[in-house]
């Protein structure tokens, strides 16, 4: 590992055909590179996205609080290695049922608008993440 908080391929939780550009070379904050947000059409066509493919049904309407998805976007614009965290209204680390986990993992992994980041006339593979607050199983707000 490189730093803190980098995503290692994991054998048991990543897809297989998903690889980083550079091996293990680094692995850009999108924060960090002054080419800001980059996904197609910008923040509201990922809320958007994320909007219309979630399915508020069962268990999922029992949930609240955080579920944050980190991730990284290789310089094919190609998304992979998914890392949850999630907490409650107060951000004390929690357990939501996996149907909604996975269901957010999933809605994610289908965004296909994610940019590629050039930066010194390479392409760069960089860290993503989303944070989606659910009230009583609905979205209230999707971050960033």
């Amino acid at each position: 590992m490189r730093f803190v908080g980098d995503i290692k391929s994991d054998a048991l939780l990543d897809d297989s055909n998903f690889t980083t550009c550079l091996e293990d070379g680094p692995v850009m904050q999108y924060f960090n590179t002054g080419e800001g947000f980059r996904y197609k059409g910008e923040r509201p066509a990922l809320v958007n996205a994320i909007k219309e493919l979630y399915k508020p049904t069962g268990d999922l309407l029992k949930q609240t609080g955080y579920i944050r998805i980190r991730f990284i976007i290789n310089c094919n614009g190609n998304a992979g290695r998914f890392r949850v965290l999630t907490s409650d209204e107060n951000f004390k680390a929690t357990n939501f049922d996996t149907s909604v986990t996975d269901q957010m993992v999933d809605i994610v992994s289908k965004l296909d608008g994610w940019q590629i980041m050039i930066k010194n006339e390479s392409t760069l593979d960089y860290y993503m993440y989303i944070i989606v607050k659910l009230e009583n199983g609905i979205i209230k707000e999707i971050l960033p």
